[in-house]
């Protein structure tokens, strides 16, 4: 198998992304992307029904809950999301950059399908800003009915 030699970045929810393993590099088996996303872009509340998910901060801090259990990660440390869970994570500081594992792999397309390739990184990273109301539709049917994640709380 080759390894994944690309520093592809793409803009999402205010930060941005890379793959280090695509789904397509392990029969679907995992994803494994590195996120760097500002305060404020998490996802809310929700219960994932294919996947199993495991964080790795690089930088930062954040706020991990996963079923009633409250947990703060920071550089170096990890937790493991399983499928039908109800989790959730808030950057406490104001940006994190975290590894996010994804079993089976699948999910990886809602993120490709979801943001913007970037010709070089950003300088900064910005406060997320809501998509127009026809894309978070499109994002919320796709992720719902796709990928079957459903949310607990509103986005």
């Amino acid at each position: 198998m080759e390894p994944l030699t690309t520093t592809a970045y793409r803009s999402y929810q205010g930060g941005y992304f890379q793959t280090l393993i695509a789904p397509q590099q392990t029969g679907n088996a995992l994803a494994l992307l590195e996120l760097t996303l500002p305060k404020g872009a998490e996802p809310p509340l929700h219960v994932h029904t294919n996947e199993d998910e495991a964080f790795y901060v690089l930088d930062g801090e954040i706020s991990v809950t996963v079923g009633d259990n409250v947990t703060i990660l920071k550089r170096g440390e990890a937790l493991f999301a399983p499928r039908n869970v109800p989790h959730s994570f808030k950057i406490l500081t104001e940006r994190a950059t975290l590894m996010n594992l994804i079993t089976p792999g699948s999910l990886w397309n809602y993120f490709i399908a979801f943001s913007e390739p970037l010709s070089e990184l950003p300088g900064t990273i910005a406060a997320p800003v809501a998509p127009p109301a026809e894309r978070v539709k499109a994002m919320l049917d796709t992720i719902t009915n796709v990928y079957k994640v459903n949310f607990l709380s509103t986005l």
